[in-house]
């Protein structure tokens, strides 16, 4: 199987459903997680134990619609039981899901976007709203995005890119996602590389770090430092 990654969708076998349903839930999560079985919708990879890669077994998640409490569901199940991985929807693909006034700032941020060669994916509630067709979206719901880079100058044109969205009723937040799995808050990065914050936090699989020099995102120039 491909390395998993944030963010990264997981399909589960019939088999997977079946053993994930023999489990002992509550009913409130056992109907939640039927619907999804039955529906063969697909889970989040979320943070993986010390253990998962050495035990065979991955780590996956589950944000239920408003019908289901909006709770968060957690589970493991071993790697036979995926069939499949994939990627949450373009952004381009969910635009009749935004308010109408944000729109044309929307399709702005496309094509700056398609100008510094990057390609934005929707998660959170609005990605998930497209995926199930149910109610994960609220009054208030950030525009989650996941935008691969390729090293910090690339990370950079992004985030500049990221900063000139201003629509009403719509909050833009999400990652920027580097080559090793690693990622960062897009609005956190700004601020570090800005030299307006000491440190950025850059959260992988196993785990978040503090991270002060840019070694870790192949980057050596130096760079201004917060006073």
């Amino acid at each position: 199987m491909v390395s998993l990654h944030r963010h990264q969708l997981a399909w589960l076998t019939r088999s997977g459903w079946a053993a994930v349903l023999g489990r002992p839930w509550d009913v409130q999560a056992r109907d939640c997680l039927a619907h999804w079985a039955l529906h063969r919708l697909p889970l989040v990879v979320t943070r993986q134990p010390a253990h998962a890669g050495a035990d065979g077994w991955i780590a996956l998640g589950l944000p239920a619609p408003a019908c289901w409490g909006r709770r968060r569901l957690v589970l493991q199940v071993p790697r036979a039981a995926v069939d499949g991985l994939g990627e949450f929807p373009r952004l381009a693909d969910v635009q009749d899901l935004l308010p109408p006034p944000a729109w044309d700032v929307l399709r702005e941020l496309l094509g700056r976007l398609s100008q510094c060669h990057a390609a934005a994916r929707v998660f959170g509630s609005y990605g998930w709203q497209a995926i199930s067709g149910l109610d994960h979206v609220r009054a208030g719901s950030d525009l989650d995005l996941s935008i691969a880079v390729e090293g910090a100058i690339h990370a950079d044109a992004v985030a500049r890119a990221l900063g000139l969205f201003e629509a009403p009723q719509l909050r833009l937040d999400g990652e920027l996602m580097f080559g090793d799995g690693a990622a960062v808050a897009w609005r956190e990065w700004a601020e570090w590389r800005g030299g307006r914050a000491r440190a950025v936090m850059v959260k992988r699989l196993d785990g978040v770090h503090l991270h002060r020099d840019a070694a870790w995102c192949g980057h050596t120039e130096p760079m201004e430092i917060a006073a």
